[in-house]
């Protein structure tokens, strides 16, 4: 393979890699996922042999379709939280509400690794939340230090109520009416 082939290789999957991340961090990609293994184990368990030298053990119980059923449903439930991302709250109370009905009916939620993979999947899907992307905030600019006098007059002192700017025809925007142009000053005379 040229050294070209390699790098456009490398910029191809790297661009795949950037994708992929951006689609997963838009949805509750690892609750879906564990939800998803969960199901595995509970709908297998009940219909697998398991051999030990020339002994074979079956697990297939009365409940075997309700195991199949169950995990069927994890499945898909992880699934809707991967391609449904709006339904996620749904998708992870029946998950969450699946695997404690497994421990019941499918030995024990598929001996446990099935029921805890779902209640911890249901769970990261009820509890995510999309980030919405944050705007930029933009600072004012601060005005250069004149030493406390802008155009030969002396500023208001730190902590004192600067004076409300005349308005249009020489009124003041100050309704409180305790400005320091009309006497009162920040006080009120009881009559």
């Amino acid at each position: 393979m040229s050294a070209e082939a390699q790098v456009g290789l490398g910029s191809k999957l790297g661009r795949m890699r950037r994708g992929f991340r951006g689609w997963r961090g838009q949805r509750p990609f690892w609750g879906g996922l564990l939800t998803l293994l969960g199901g595995i184990p509970i709908m297998y368990f009940p219909y697998a042999n398991l051999t030990l030298g020339t002994l074979t053990i079956r697990m297939a119980t009365t409940a075997g379709a309700g195991s199949l059923i169950i995990g069927v449903l994890l499945v898909v439930l992880g699934l809707t939280m991967w391609f449904q991302p709006q339904s996620r709250v749904f998708a992870g109370v029946a998950a969450i509400l699946l695997a404690l009905v497994s421990l019941v009916v499918s030995n024990f939620g598929g001996f446990v690794m099935g029921f805890l993979l779902a209640l911890v999947g249901g769970a990261l899907g009820i509890s995510w939340v999309h980030e919405k992307p944050q705007k930029p905030v933009r600072r004012r600019a601060k005005a250069p230090d004149t030493g406390g006098y802008a155009g030969g007059t002396p500023q208001a002192a730190a902590g004192a109520a600067p004076e409300a700017a005349p308005g249009a025809g020489g009124t003041t925007d100050d309704l409180s009416g305790t400005s320091p142009s009309n006497g009162t000053n920040g006080r009120h005379r009881a009559d």
